[in-house]
């Protein structure tokens, strides 16, 4: 029912108002600046209403539901609040499944709203219908179909809350279309809180103690929930105590990789010297990162169920601790919240303030003769990461090692790299050193075609910061087509094509299984700088070393001019990883039969 006065009427203030728009009106409730969509029949009553506040709620149209829940996704790890999407029924929602897979392995907050069938339509396989409850129950934090206009607050803001409290992540919500051309006339709620467990002191004081006595301890951090306060808060506590700190695959970002203490990401393509760091460390504090087969390189740096080294597992998600590996300790708590709380009682350890202490191991940290070998110790290993960072030639005209370690010299720190999936972003986070946060995003869903739509979702989002778009050939022909969008809507981006005419870690695992079997992996690839330019945008082909940084140079200058850019970089096929070729593979695979 709707609310009443004692006259019988609304209560003052409220107006009589669409689903559509009731809808809308709540996204503007929580803080919403900008929705991602392709447009559908299904949900035209929202279409009009952000037609009424399109300078209060901006709305980009992509090409395609996959790039535009990408883009969203983007937008949510950026910070500040979930990425909206807007999509119709069936087919734009199967091709939207896509970002929010991306936005669930990334503990992404994002929501997305897709059309609906109206209710006198369901149940009977309609045109377009789906039962989204099934198909996104596995993936998705919350699934609901909002059936009755009155409801609409009440589960947007639980949507909200769901999307952005304990382990972020991906909500859906369906809209019946007959849902959103009803009328009510019901308050609006108010603007969603994330909730987030912190640590307990006595959490605390037993992780102090268990670091104070390890020998050879690792920080192993990750997720893109942090705020500068908690990566200053974490970085003064490692240095205080000189723990090496590594982060975990593709969250780079959540340490300066130019400190001193910063020894590597542990992910797929690791140092053979930070793997063994790893297992050899007696000692892991793991603090937002969900040590998923990436993070621990198939399961095998640590022991499952009972990891030979402590653990210290840090994560929001209670499901989530003990779920493989069993801690030696486990604090449901989110990486900033354990970061700042950290801080606080380091510092008042440092005041004398911190009273219960049970001895010097509680209350000190490393000390003396093992503060010296701990600082030995890290500054070997700090070596080694250097030099993992020194690429051997590579066969061709184009050394991309060499392009990468330029863009590392030159990038601004604030510059933000969004890259798909392919062995280019390998060598990416090998050779490329993230100094701030928020300037990497990047799929541990390993989702190719994600680099174009988040560079673009980051530039609408820091439109005075430089970004930059990471493909391969392989990877941009799935979303290429938002060079589109990013021209339309005024995202000057600059796309970085490498282009080897092939699937290349598809090409790599065949060769190392199937060697000389070569089948399904060759592409025959347009034109892309000439691709790029039919698109409204800069293009040039780049296929010698030398003519990079003029290349560059006049993307990021037609950058400045508002114009998005792309550079097709030709690579040599037989340069498939830093380390070895595709004829050297191939080799080592035939000589092990």
């Amino acid at each position: 029912m709707s609310p009443t006065n004692r006259a019988g009427g609304p209560p003052p203030g409220l107006i009589p108002r669409s689903g559509g728009r009731l809808l809308i009106d709540q996204l503007l409730v929580h803080g919403v600046s900008h929705a991602f969509c392709v447009p559908g029949e299904s949900y035209l009553p929202v279409l009009d209403a952000l037609h009424d506040v399109r300078e209060r709620l901006a709305l980009t149209v992509c090409r395609q539901e996959g790039g535009a829940a990408n883009m969203a996704e983007a937008w949510g790890k950026l910070g500040g609040g979930p990425g909206i999407c807007f999509v119709t029924r069936g087919p734009g929602a199967t091709n939207a499944a896509i970002g929010v897979h991306t936005a669930r392995q990334d503990s992404t907050p994002m929501i997305l709203f897709i059309g609906q069938v109206g209710g006198d339509f369901v149940e009977r396989e309609a045109f377009q219908e789906i039962d989204y409850r099934r198909m996104f129950g596995g993936i998705a934090k919350w699934v609901a179909s909002i059936d009755r206009v009155e409801r609409i607050p009440e589960l947007v803001s639980h949507a909200f809350h769901t999307a952005t409290s304990g382990r972020p992540g991906p909500v859906v919500l369906a809209l019946p279309e007959d849902m959103l051309a009803e009328i009510a006339t019901v308050p609006d709620g108010r603007r969603f809180t994330a909730i987030q467990a912190a640590p307990s002191t006595s959490q605390l004081r037993r992780m102090h103690a268990m670091l104070a006595a390890a020998q050879n301890p690792l920080l192993l951090i990750g997720g893109s929930n942090w705020s500068n306060a908690g990566r200053e808060a974490v970085a003064r506590y490692a240095h205080r105590h000189q723990i090496p700190v590594a982060c975990a695959w593709r969250f780079q970002d959540a340490y300066d990789n130019c400190d001193p203490l910063y020894i590597g990401e542990v992910g797929i393509g690791v140092s053979p010297q930070l793997a063994a760091r790893v297992r050899q460390a007696d000692l892991i504090v793991a603090v937002g990162a969900r040590l998923g087969e990436m993070t621990t390189n198939g399961y095998s740096l640590l022991d499952v169920p009972l990891p030979a080294q402590q653990l210290i597992h840090v994560y929001p998600d209670p499901d989530e601790i003990g779920r493989v590996y069993r801690p030696t300790l486990g604090i449901v708590s989110g990486a900033d919240e354990w970061a700042i709380a950290l801080g606080a009682f380091s510092d008042a350890l440092d005041e004398g303030g911190m009273a219960g202490g049970t001895g010097t191991a509680e209350a000190g940290a490393a000390t003396g003769s093992s503060e010296a070998v701990r600082r030995e110790r890290i500054e070997t290993a700090r070596a080694d990461y250097d030099a993992w960072r020194k690429p051997r030639p590579q066969p061709g005209d184009l050394d991309y090692p060499a392009i990468l370690l330029y863009l590392d010299r030159h990038l601004p720190a604030d510059a933000i790299i969004a890259n798909g999936a392919g062995n280019f972003a390998a060598a990416l986070h090998r050779f490329y050193r993230h100094r701030q946060h928020k300037t990497q995003l990047a799929p541990t869903s390993g989702a190719m075609g994600y680099g174009v739509p988040a560079a673009i979702a980051a530039k609408l989002r820091y439109p005075d910061r430089l970004v930059l778009a990471l493909t391969g050939d392989g990877d941009f022909l799935m979303t290429g087509q938002e060079l589109a969008t990013a021209r339309q809507f005024a995202a000057p981006i600059t796309v970085l094509l490498i282009n080897n005419g092939m699937y290349g870690t598809i090409r790599m695992h065949q060769e190392r299984h199937f060697p000389g079997r070569v089948h399904g992996t060759d592409l025959v690839n347009p034109e892309f700088d000439a691709l790029a330019r039919a698109y409204g945008c800069h293009g040039e082909r780049v296929s010698r070393t030398a003519d990079f940084p003029a290349a560059f140079e006049r993307a990021t200058g037609a950058n400045r001019e508002g114009q998005p850019a792309l550079l097709e970089l030709m690579i040599d096929p037989q340069a498939i990883t830093p380390n070895q070729t595709l004829d050297q593979i191939r080799q080592q695979a035939l000589g092990a039969r």
